[in-house]
């Protein structure tokens, strides 16, 4: 599970993150994603209704987009977003505990990491990736310079990341991107505007497509 979730990720580069979204409006949501050519798609725990929604898209969207859970802090949050039915875990910190349960559940973890040191210890704990977070406050040079030592971890660059520096983000050596706000605006959510979600969807693609590490 692990490499075919992490081959299929650092081809399409994108992971896009649903954080309070109104109430109702996370399978609208899904479809505009969709339809701007997003496949990756992780739904925060502290969203209402996550767990349900987690379980309705899965349905849904099955064969079209990767669900994960998001903001799983404990090994409880993580065994109640298993059970909905996450086929990974993303968290926004390193907890040795949740690593530990997901390798046991064979479930793919990408915890949160910013330091050197956490994600040589998230590396040998068994994540096939990390979350660098957060990378627009650590500047997205950071990527380029713990590539250096640390090549062999796939990093995952979250908080911070748009349309303007996304390909200086990848070409600095990250295997993909999570992108909130900038990309999940729940206000265009909240007005219906679900053809800006998409509209935006594609213009992330077009930046990715064809960016190598320099």
């Amino acid at each position: 599970m692990d490499n075919e979730l992490m081959q299929q990720l650092e081809e399409k580069k994108l992971i896009a993150i649903i954080r309070g979204i109104p109430s109702g409006t996370g399978e609208r949501t899904a479809e505009a994603l969709v339809e701007g050519g997003i496949q990756f798609l992780e739904i925060t725990l502290n969203t209402e209704g996550a767990l349900e929604m987690i379980t309705e898209l899965r349905q849904k969207f099955e064969g079209k987009l990767r669900i994960g859970a998001g903001t799983v802090l404990d090994v409880d949050m993580a065994k109640q977003a298993g059970d909905a039915g996450a086929e990974y875990i993303i968290s926004p910190n390193l907890d040795e505990e949740v690593i530990e349960y997901c390798r046991e559940q064979e479930v793919t973890v990408w915890p949160g990491t910013m330091t050197p040191s956490e994600m040589v210890r998230a590396n040998k704990l068994g994540a096939s990736a990390v979350k660098v977070f957060p990378v627009g406050s650590l500047g997205v040079r950071y990527i380029k310079d713990v590539r250096g030592p640390l090549g062999h971890i796939n990093m995952i660059a979250t908080g911070g990341v748009n349309l303007d520096n996304i390909q200086e983000v990848l070409k600095y050596g990250a295997s993909a991107v999570g992108l909130g706000g900038n990309l999940v605006n729940n206000d265009w959510i909240a007005q219906g505007q679900y053809h800006k979600l998409t509209d935006t969807a594609r213009q992330y693609v077009e930046k990715v497509e064809g960016v190598t590490v320099q």
